[in-house]
């Protein structure tokens, strides 16, 4: 996926890459694009860039924005792909992690213009992006969810092998016995397990949306799932950092030497609350878009599901508590002025995967077993008890977010 440019990050409505037509019917491309993940690389013998680019006399903005198929071979008489195409890898970025994969500035038309082909129609290059940015999001969110349960799995061996400190028999404890510890590796476990189940029910979402044959269903479970994709992006690439930086903090002085893995796992997970649009604008998508669903039908079914989750799950008190929060705070959003709701967005979004991540584990919990139990105990009584505060910030927060950043900008 070729988007981004150096004056076009998060704004696409910026990009100056453009294409000219040819007579037979194919395209000549010309410009720049950067942070191309595997833009370059030998491991296959063709790539096929899907490069956004503007037409001649395109409308201003997004609504003039084209999708092209740019391939790295073009094919030959014989139908071989051996003709290089008019594109080339001008560098590779020097990453903070992810280092496995090549990340490159491309550039397109050196020689007289990259041959590609139109996909969809002219001018509707952004929806047809957009269909693989809604699929990317929530793999992204996997992502952050894979990453934290790696480092939550290494975190918590190193914690019962380390010995530090007396234990109940005098000799040297396994640290898991010390009450910040198991607090560091209790928050780890519920975070991930918390936002692993929003990736879930997100996928199970489109699944069955796909799968329903009554229309009105179907529509309802898309809505649905479009609600909780920047949910599932968004909450879980923010503890994909959270919880790797904890991990760091279990294995203490060892979690800064290379040698122990935490660190790698810190900085691989930090890009994945920023690609496939950074987190903030997760936030924007569903406090501008996703929350007015079918007149904010969508939202009220998410909180009755919520609200009944709760009210079933009698010995987690906190999540009833949790769950109105973010109910009164969906009520402040959908009458605030669109600047204070922007304001309130990413603390929001935060709320929303509080409440809605602790029924899911309560939902799990109901099976029986001690493990799933606990942990879900611990996310209502340690986790979700924040979410009243988080209405605040929502609120009260959002305007002095307002005043606060006049002031930085002055």
């Amino acid at each position: 996926m070729n988007l981004t440019e150096p004056q076009a990050g998060s704004d696409l409505a910026l990009l100056r890459a453009r294409a000219e037509r040819n007579d037979d019917g194919s395209f000549r491309l010309f410009g720049q694009k950067i942070f191309i993940t595997y833009g370059e690389h030998d491991l296959s013998d063709n790539i096929v860039h899907l490069v956004l680019a503007r037409l001649p006399g395109a409308p201003p903005g997004t609504r003039g924005i084209s999708l092209f198929l740019t391939p790295k071979f073009l094919p030959d008489a014989s139908g071989g792909f051996t003709r290089r195409n008019d594109l080339r890898c001008a560098g590779i970025e020097h990453k903070l992690g992810v280092n496995g994969s090549p990340t490159c500035t491309m550039v397109y038309g050196d020689a007289g213009g990259a041959t590609a082909f139109l996909v969809g129609e002219e001018n509707k290059g952004l929806a047809c992006m957009f269909t693989m940015m809604n699929n990317a999001r929530l793999a992204v969110g996997l992502q952050g969810v894979a990453l934290a349960e790696r480092a939550t799995q290494q975190a918590l061996a190193y914690a019962r092998e380390r010995r530090q400190g007396r234990g109940e028999g005098g000799g040297a404890a396994p640290i898991v016995q010390h009450p910040d510890v198991a607090r560091m590796c209790l928050t780890m476990t519920a975070l991930t397990q918390a936002a692993r189940a929003i990736c879930y029910e997100t996928a199970v979402s489109l699944d069955r949306a796909k799968r329903e044959a009554d229309p009105a269903q179907a529509s309802r479970k898309r809505e649905r799932a479009g609600l909780l994709t920047p949910i599932a992006k968004a909450f879980s690439t923010d503890i994909g950092n959270e919880v790797a930086s904890l991990g760091v903090q279990v294995f203490g002085g060892m979690g800064f030497i290379e040698e122990a893995g935490a660190s790698q796992l810190l900085r691989d997970v930090r890009i994945a609350a920023i690609y496939e649009g950074t987190n903030g604008i997760q936030a924007i998508d569903l406090v501008t878009r996703k929350l007015k669903l079918s007149g904010g039908a969508a939202l009220t079914r998410e909180i009755d599901d919520m609200r009944a989750s709760a009210e079933s799950a009698a010995e987690f008190g906190a999540l009833r508590e949790a769950v109105a929060a973010f109910e009164s705070a969906s009520r402040f959003m959908e009458s605030a002025e669109p600047r204070v709701a922007l304001a309130g967005a990413t603390p929001y979004l935060r709320l929303f995967a509080l409440a809605r991540g602790g029924t899911l584990l309560a939902k799990g919990a109901a099976s029986g077993e001690p493990r799933r139990i606990a942990i879900a105990r611990f996310f209502a009584d340690n986790l979700a008890v924040a979410a009243p505060g988080l209405a605040k910030v929502v609120t009260a927060g959002a305007a002095s977010t307002l005043e606060g950043g006049a002031a930085l900008e002055a």
